[in-house]
């Protein structure tokens, strides 16, 4: 991250979403970026690390955060997703809270406010009541009066409060005004053609991670992370025809996974394959080969050594 100048008046800083597992924190960051950079999935606590999108505009420039939902941990890896949402929170100016429209605001909603309306130096606070293409207007409508009755319960201030749908495309743009809206006068972070500072690598891992998930029961998503053991450039080819290759390790916690991993004749794991392929391409612009293994990891959420590795 690099300071560059930037016009007079522009403005620029740091928002992160939050919000309980599958509160569509996601699927807002690309939607708000123009394109992938955070994966999405149906299960829970898909994301495992902050994802940095950057919002490029001639009046400002907003690098969301988009962070792993705060939960209960059962594992060290958990207890590591929880230290990192909360480290985020203190850096940031704006945290946008996702309380989508088609369920109720529950004790975890409660809990995840007034644990940052306990922080010394809050940032300012938007709601954003997601998934609104999943609703009517009567229940949008009572949602949202749901939502304004949290400032008194908890002791919070919205500072605006905006229903949307990253799925639909509605009220997105109104998003990223109100969040600009709140940002300091300041210089650009990043270059005009970035849409986000994650490693290369860290990407592709998590575009095999998503492919992945899809499909698989509900005890394997927790258990499944990637590992890049090679990428590169295949030698030889000619400059209109390169060919990446990558070679990558699926890791689970236990030899009873594998075996629904790879599936019948190896059909769930060339399934996989194809999804990721076809991710990866399409991010990256060039062919891929890709070669996928599965590995087993006894416990890996628990092992310190192995999360320190994975950069957890």
């Amino acid at each position: 991250m690099t300071e560059q100048t930037a016009p007079e008046g522009f403005r620029s800083g740091f928002a992160c979403f939050v919000g309980r597992p599958n509160a569509g924190k996601s699927t807002l960051t690309n939607a708000l970026v123009g394109q992938k950079v955070a994966i999405t999935s149906s299960k829970p606590q898909t994301t495992r690390h902050s994802v940095r999108g950057i919002v490029n505009r001639p009046d400002a420039q907003l690098v969301v955060i988009d962070t792993p939902g705060l939960h209960k941990p059962r594992t060290l890896l958990g207890e590591r997703l929880n230290d990192l949402v909360r480290s985020t929170w203190t850096e940031v100016d704006v945290i946008g809270v996702c309380l989508p429209a088609d369920q109720k605001i529950g004790p975890g909603d409660a809990y995840l406010i007034g644990e940052i309306a306990k922080l010394k130096q809050r940032p300012t606070l938007v709601a954003l009541a997601t998934k609104t293409d999943l609703v009517s207007g009567d229940r949008l409508r009572e949602h949202l009066l749901e939502i304004m009755t949290l400032e008194e319960k908890l002791g919070i201030h919205w500072a605006h409060v905006v229903p949307c749908s990253a799925v639909s495309g509605d009220q997105v743009d109104e998003v990223a005004d109100v969040l600009v809206s709140l940002l300091p006068t300041g210089p650009k972070y990043y270059l005009d053609d970035e849409a986000t500072d994650e490693p290369t690598e860290t990407l592709v891992a998590e575009l095999i991670r998503e492919a992945a998930l899809e499909g698989v029961r509900d005890e394997l998503p927790h258990s499944i992370t990637v590992v890049i053991d090679e990428m590169g450039l295949r030698d030889g080819r000619p400059d209109d025809k390169p060919l990446l290759d990558i070679y990558a390790s699926m890791v689970l916690e236990r030899d009873s996974q594998k075996g629904i991993m790879i599936g019948h004749k190896g059909s769930h794991l060339r399934d996989v394959g194809t999804r990721a392929r076809q991710q990866i391409t399409a991010l990256l612009g060039t062919p891929v080969h890709l070669d996928l293994k599965v590995k087993v990891m006894k416990d890996w959420q628990r092992d310190p050594k192995f999360l320190n590795r994975l950069g957890f």
